[in-house]
């Protein structure tokens, strides 16, 4: 998440097919930033991208062909 962004003021959610279990990814969407981090590690490293490039991300990969944006 950007920097002036309250990473505790985000919604963290799993997938729908996540068991429950601990081995997830998790996102936090913002307006224009998703936010990617490990669920074991809550408090650990975070990635964020664009919305627009996590959104073709995963049409790619539901597409079962993931695409890259320049």
């Amino acid at each position: 998440m950007s920097s002036k962004a309250d990473p505790k003021a985000v919604r963290w959610v799993k997938s729908s097919f996540s068991s429950g279990g601990d081995n997830c990814v998790e996102v936090a969407v913002t307006n224009a930033t998703t936010g990617i981090r490990d669920s074991k590690i809550p408090h650990g490293p975070r990635i964020a991208v664009t919305t627009t490039a996590f959104t073709t991300f995963l049409s790619g990969v539901k597409a079962d062909r993931p695409s890259r944006t320049a």
